[in-house]
């Protein structure tokens, strides 16, 4: 299963959230982000194939890994490092920068156990649809983590749809991700997993900020 690690960080009067993931070892990368106010600063991703294939690989080992990485991202952002990049990201061209990503279904994403998601991918800076960029989904929590892709059309959308995979008993996090050279964006829904109405869906679902 998954793992991570959440941090708000202090810098004189702004506030940054650094969040690292453990995609598993199916999916073995670790990766780290730095939002502020919902948009994406810096990415770090970094992979551990080689560790995963070693006789040395335990799930103790790769959390630590997983910390590691996490909080050297912040050290870099307290001391500085990251300074030039934060800046530039947040106030390139004095525009938005970057993707806005929405679900255009958030009240009737999973019906049945089965997920259909439609998204639409637009440009910050014009509204404009973006098209041909690869929007990503999957179940975090999940007791096997399946990936599921499609590609935005000429109006920014793309319709993914898939069975819901067994869950685990923690918690459970609907992921969609869209991912561009100028910027990248993410949606997150939370899912009460122990809890189920006669239908098969959670009991209660939002958007996890």
């Amino acid at each position: 299963m998954s793992s991570g690690f959440n941090t708000d960080v202090q810098i004189g009067g702004q506030v940054f959230h650094v969040q690292t993931e453990d995609r598993g070892p199916a999916h073995p990368v670790i990766d780290t982000v730095v939002y502020q106010n919902g948009r994406v600063l810096h990415r770090r991703s970094s992979n551990y194939r080689h560790f995963v294939e070693s006789d040395e690989f335990n799930h103790e080992g790769l959390r630590d890994r997983v910390e590691e990485q996490h909080r050297s991202v912040i050290e870099d952002l307290r001391s500085g490092v990251l300074e030039p990049q934060v800046a530039a990201a947040a106030t390139q061209d004095g525009r938005p920068s970057g993707i806005q990503m929405q679900l255009m279904n958030p009240g009737s994403w999973l019906t049945g156990g089965h997920i259909f998601l439609d998204v639409e991918l637009v440009r910050r800076a014009d509204r404009g649809p973006q098209a041909g960029v690869e929007v990503e989904a999957f179940i975090d929590g999940a007791i096997e983590e399946r990936r599921y892709s499609e590609v935005t059309d000429s109006l920014g959308r793309a319709r993914l749809r898939f069975s819901l995979p067994p869950l685990g008993k923690g918690d459970l996090t609907l992921v969609i991700r869209a991912a561009t050279p100028g910027g990248n964006d993410e949606l997150r829904f939370a899912m009460r997993s122990r809890t189920k109405n006669s239908t098969g869906q959670p009991a209660n679902e939002k958007p996890a900020n």
